[in-house]
């Protein structure tokens, strides 16, 4: 599901905000709102892409965010071979928006 940044703005809280780390430099984010992910677009629809945390910092600095993680999943596990669907290997390390932007 996706949801434009505008609509997120007017929210009062947002559990959790998401970034993932898609490649080495680029980065998406989403929202938990009521356990449901949804990922934030822009007004065209597209989805909010950065290459760099503080720039998603940037790009999110009216919503009033309770939690802020960064969210890697690695393809090591397909790299050396092991069956897909085994185990998760999803890494959520916890950030803080310092406003260094």
């Amino acid at each position: 599901m996706t949801m434009p940044l505008s609509k997120l703005e007017k929210f009062f809280y947002i559990d959790k905000l998401v970034v993932h780390s898609l490649d080495l430099s680029l980065y998406q984010v989403s929202v938990v709102i009521d356990e449901q992910e949804h990922y934030i677009t822009n007004e065209k629809g597209d989805y909010i892409k950065a290459i760099s945390i503080l720039e998603i910092q940037k790009i999110c600095r009216k919503l009033k965010v309770k939690t802020w993680v960064l969210r890697q999943q690695s393809a090591y596990d397909e790299m050396i071979g092991m069956p897909n669907g085994k185990q998760d290997n999803t890494l959520e390390v916890p950030l803080s928006n310092n406003k260094l932007y």
